[in-house]
């Protein structure tokens, strides 16, 4: 079972084949091919390579299904003693999901 760890969106994400990922928003329509080439970490084939700091000719190929959106996240402050002093904000984020078509290391 080889797996990867791919950065994107400034956060890290471990896949393996097969694996379906929800992502920060890629500027991608649904069902087209993106490609993952900031690979930090690759496991498989009797073999781990490290990247210094990605994988040279290490990729992840995927499918997009579909953009989405993440659960709601609720953001309050409350100032303590002050009549009315709270806030309370919720916000969505949007999200791409992936699914992990294919892992290359050369």
């Amino acid at each position: 079972m080889s797996y990867v760890i791919l950065e994107t969106g400034g956060k890290q994400y471990r896949a393996e084949e097969g694996s379906e990922l929800d992502i920060e928003l890629l500027d991608v329509k649904d069902g087209e091919d993106v490609s993952f080439d900031k690979i930090l970490l690759y496991s498989g084939d009797d073999k781990v390579l490290v990247g210094t700091p990605y994988v040279k000719g290490a990729e992840a190929k995927g499918q997009v299904l579909k953009r989405l959106r993440s659960r709601k996240v609720i953001s309050f402050k409350y100032i303590r003693r002050e009549g009315n002093a709270k806030t309370k904000i919720g916000h969505r984020q949007w999200k791409t999901r992936v699914k992990i078509q294919s892992l290359v290391a050369r």
